[in-house]
């Protein structure tokens, strides 16, 4: 019994001695000697969607201005690709993270891995559910779902009966934007559907065909965002019916609808400061700053009135 206990404490201190807890040299980020040796991920949710794009394009048009380095993935509404694509961003030696989530909860894990090897993460547009996160860019989601709701009421009525059409499931926007929504709503107004259609344009096509024929009597329709507002569009006026729908974003696609009497209304943000608010963010942080946990991009409700 005495051999067997010897035995057990030297292959302990064995594997003690032989393994490392550090994590291997390609994983260690390498310090920026100057502004322009800062490498920064970015990793978007999709680049399938023009908001999207255009918070890439704010993310690279101010990295090159501030003379950073950036390496851009597509997640392409993949939360296990996404994972992937930031574990690769962390072999490449980013000195710096900027996540767009495409499931907050989901994201958290390689966030946990960021912390752990000293990178630091800023999210943008979404947030991610756990792990440190040094500052979350974004539009107040939450007033932008009361924006909505008070403009259906301005626009329809109390009472008046509304479907929703919800974003991804697990994503923070589409948990912000409801939340938002139902504060006025569940007080003002009668939703009798709501349904993901997980913020895409095809989706909120079918999604919407199938919920006017279930349900004829709608007067209004609030979407998420943008692209399942044009895809519900399509489908009441395959209809022939006249009902106004608000959508989320402004990408240029809504405000042309907007313009040509289509879309009714969006909640517009401003995705290319988003981008631009978190290069800064990011570069702050390395360089030893203290930023804000949240840092908000104006909101604004765009009609044909504007």
């Amino acid at each position: 019994m005495k051999k067997l206990t010897l035995l057990v404490t030297a292959l302990l201190l064995l594997l003690m001695t032989g393994c490392s807890l550090e994590p291997p040299e390609w994983a260690k980020p390498k310090a920026a000697a100057s502004l322009k040796d800062i490498k920064i991920g970015l990793s978007i949710s999709t680049l399938n969607n023009p908001f999207f794009v255009s918070l890439k394009d704010g993310v690279v048009a101010e990295a090159k201005k501030q003379g950073l380095q950036v390496i851009v993935v597509d997640a392409q509404n993949d939360s296990a690709k996404q994972s992937n694509d930031v574990d690769d961003l962390i072999q490449q030696g980013v000195n710096a993270l900027l996540i767009n989530p495409t499931d907050s909860s989901a994201i958290s894990t390689v966030v946990q891995s960021a912390n752990a090897l000293n990178i630091p993460v800023i999210t943008l547009d979404r947030s991610a559910d756990k792990g440190d996160v040094k500052a979350l860019v974004a539009s107040d989601n939450v007033e932008g779902g009361r924006m909505a709701a008070r403009y259906v009421i301005d626009q329809v009525g109390k009472g008046a009966k509304v479907i929703e059409l919800e974003g991804v499931p697990g994503a923070s926007a589409t948990r912000e934007r409801g939340k938002g929504f139902h504060e006025v709503a569940d007080k003002e107004l009668k939703v009798i559907a709501k349904q993901s259609a997980d913020f895409d344009r095809t989706k909120g096509l079918n999604v919407m065909e199938n919920l006017l024929q279930g349900n004829p009597d709608v007067q209004a329709v609030f979407a998420h965002n943008d692209e399942m507002a044009l895809g519900a569009i399509e489908a009441i006026q395959s209809s022939g019916k006249k009902i106004p729908v608000i959508g989320f974003d402004g990408n240029e696609d809504a405000l042309k609808s907007i313009k040509e009497g289509k879309l009714t209304a969006t909640v517009a943000q401003q995705p290319e400061l988003i981008g631009q608010l978190a290069v800064q963010a990011a570069k702050d942080v390395l360089q030893g700053k203290t930023v804000k946990k949240s840092i908000p991009a104006k909101l604004e409700l765009v009609d044909q009135s504007k």
